[in-house]
């Protein structure tokens, strides 16, 4: 029972890394989508037929509707990869709420084993 105890207690602590790690891509991507938001409401604003867009180190013209559609299609792939990681951050909070559930109840065992 030990063994299964110390895999189980591995496994907890491999999903702990893998929420940390995905609690962190998950706010880049929150970061990424409020700012490809602010740059489609600027867009909107704009009377501007075209617009300086970064592309490495240089800024190049290019049509305000053509970058807004660029943007718009950013945002979407962004919000789709975010609702993507929401789930697999969800998924695994209940993966690591039922091994927490497990270790209580084990302990719980162990304790009135070892008051008998």
């Amino acid at each position: 029972m030990a063994e299964i105890d110390q895999s189980k207690i591995a496994e907890f602590e491999r999903g702990r890394t893998q929420l940390f790690g995905i609690s962190q891509q998950k706010q880049q991507l929150q970061v990424q989508s409020m700012a490809l938001k602010q740059a489609l409401e600027e867009l909107e604003k704009t009377k501007e037929k075209r617009v300086y867009k970064a592309v490495g180190n240089i800024l190049i013209q290019e049509d305000t509707a053509k970058a807004k559609k660029e943007l718009e299609e950013k945002k979407t792939s962004t919000d789709l990869r975010l609702k993507t990681m929401q789930k697999q951050e969800d998924s695994l909070i209940n993966r690591l709420n039922k091994l927490k559930s497990e270790f209580e109840s084990g302990a719980k065992k162990t304790e009135k084993e070892d008051k008998k």
